[in-house]
């Protein structure tokens, strides 16, 4: 079975209120559409970056965020994955404020995880740095992980 990565605002979308940002609230829909019917179909994984993250924030978001990410397996954040998010960000793949995102990519490529699904459409599913991205994790002897959205691991 392919297996997933589920970065923190997957889980976000999936546990907020409804946006009245219509670009939002329909990505919101993708994702719960991608968790009612998709997601038994692989191997699901979080890092302890996704449960730091899930945990921050006010109170009862957060308890429904770990919730949801309770029986989930963890992954863990190895020296390896340390070690490939710093060449993310010396290499300029991300930028430095993104360091958390990096540690996302790298945790997920280290791990040899199929698909990092994501929301985060400006420091991690970015079609500009995504060459690069997967230039650097090759350079490091990994195959990169085929970062995507919801939507995009959806079928008809």
């Amino acid at each position: 079975m392919p297996s997933v990565y589920l970065e923190t605002s997957v889980i976000s979308y999936l546990t907020a209120r409804p946006s009245r940002d219509i670009v939002i609230a329909g990505h919101q829909q993708i994702t719960h559409e991608w968790w009612e019917n998709r997601r038994s179909l692989f191997d699901i994984y979080i890092s302890e970056i996704v449960l730091r993250e899930a945990r921050g924030g006010a109170p009862q978001p957060a308890k429904e965020r770990l919730a949801i990410l309770d029986s989930i397996d963890i992954l863990e954040v190895s020296p390896e994955s340390l070690q490939l998010a710093n060449q993310l960000l010396d290499r300029s793949a991300l930028p430095q404020k993104a360091a958390a995102d990096a540690l996302h990519i790298a945790t997920a490529v280290t791990n040899g995880i199929d698909f990092l699904l994501t929301w985060n459409c400006k420091h991690i599913a970015n079609a500009i740095m995504r060459s690069k991205i997967e230039q650097i994790c090759r350079d490091n002897g990994y195959e990169p992980s085929v970062i995507c959205t919801p939507e995009e691991l959806m079928e008809d």
